[in-house]
């Protein structure tokens, strides 16, 4: 059973600063602190993806096309286009012979091939653990497995997952689908599942799904990321202490809206998302003793520092990090950035104790 893919806009948001100073530090009951949690923000994999941006820039010059965007994240994409980053739909769209970076979130075989159809350099940005699910995808259908895909259509690395076995993928969208999805044989099914989803609605889904299918066989290993699982670790921690939790980070990152769901859900009283400081709202703080903050996985830290910043003037001056979390990891870039054009090896090429080399398509 095959899904139908739904190309997202690529959005853009224009960014329009506040004045300083503008949230109020209006009286509360208790003493106003912020809970900030740790680990929060850029993930091994995004970090990998915005530095071969950046490296291809340096190694090319622009312009060097973005097939999607190379992470979800709106202040990130417009660095990276004042930078000289030119982000697509489609392969189709860049002239013959460019050279194009495929986005953390992954694609599909047939994107590959597009790809070369039109003599284009592709460089591939897919993040190592996504890559890891698509391995597995591609081992279940060669051994005739159906595989129920746990993830949210039309989410870019949903497609390109699903674009490894169309005959042999169905996609899962939530618990509520898991009772209602047919298979055509219950002892050859496998479920799978998108990098940055909720662990606990997962786990949900998977146990519904086990309920109706008991012989349904589980992956080599956790496809939720790391990354997605400390975050929301910490967040859960933070949030039965909070009032209030600010989360930042965009409106088509999953993680991110994830991280929201996932507040409200362990006792936070209220949880928003915002792409910049300018975003918080007075009535947000109407008494508000405690502030959790976190940041989805592709948000560099200068946001989460910004929206610091805008609630110190607003008395929240005692920051306390919750941690939960160790992260070390380092992803090597793709192949074709580890030299720079004079031939000189990168330092995030192979070789320091934390890189992990990404696994091959």
């Amino acid at each position: 059973m095959t899904s139908t893919a739904v190309h997202l806009p690529l959005p853009r948001i224009p960014r329009v600063r506040g004045a300083a100073g503008r949230l109020q530090d209006n009286p509360v009951v208790g003493n106003k602190r912020v809970l900030l949690a740790a680990p929060r923000g850029y993930c091994a994999g995004v970090d990998r993806a915005v530095v071969a941006v950046e490296k291809a820039l340096e190694r090319y010059g622009a312009p060097v096309y973005v097939r999607k965007q190379i992470v979800h994240n709106i202040h990130v994409v417009s660095e990276l286009e004042e930078k000289g980053a030119v982000f697509v739909e489609e392969v189709d769209e860049v002239p013959p012979g460019a050279h194009v970076v495929f986005s953390a979130h992954g694609v599909s075989p047939a994107v590959v091939d597009a790809a070369a159809d039109r003599g284009l350099h592709a460089i591939d940005a897919t993040c190592p653990l996504v890559t890891k699910v698509h391995r597995e995808a591609v081992r279940f259908a060669r051994d005739d497995f159906e595989i129920l895909l746990i993830g949210h259509e039309g989410h870019e690395e949903v497609e390109g997952t699903a674009g490894e076995a169309p005959d042999h993928v169905t996609i899962v969208n939530s618990p509520a689908e898991a009772d209602t999805v047919q298979v055509k044989d219950p002892s050859k099914v496998v479920w799978l599942s998108q990098t940055t989803l909720s662990v606990d609605e997962t786990m949900e889904t998977v146990n519904r799904l086990r309920t109706r299918f008991p012989e349904m066989h589980n992956p080599p290993s956790d496809d939720i990321c790391y990354a997605t699982q400390n975050r929301q670790v910490a967040i859960k921690k933070v949030a039965a202490n909070a009032d209030l939790v600010i989360v930042v980070g965009s409106a088509n990152s999953s993680n991110s809206v994830r991280l929201v769901e996932v507040a409200l859900e362990y006792g936070a009283k209220a949880a928003y998302r915002v792409d910049y400081a300018e975003e918080v709202k007075q009535e947000w703080l109407d008494g508000v003793a405690t502030v959790g903050v976190t940041s989805g996985a592709s948000v560099p830290e200068v946001l989460v520092r910004e929206v610091l910043d805008a609630l110190d003037g607003a008395g929240y001056r005692d920051v306390e990090e919750v941690k939960t979390a160790e992260e070390d990891l380092m992803f090597s870039l793709p192949k074709e950035l580890r030299q720079d054009a004079s031939g000189q090896r990168d330092a995030r090429a192979l070789g320091d104790a934390r890189l992990v080399e990404a696994p091959r398509r």
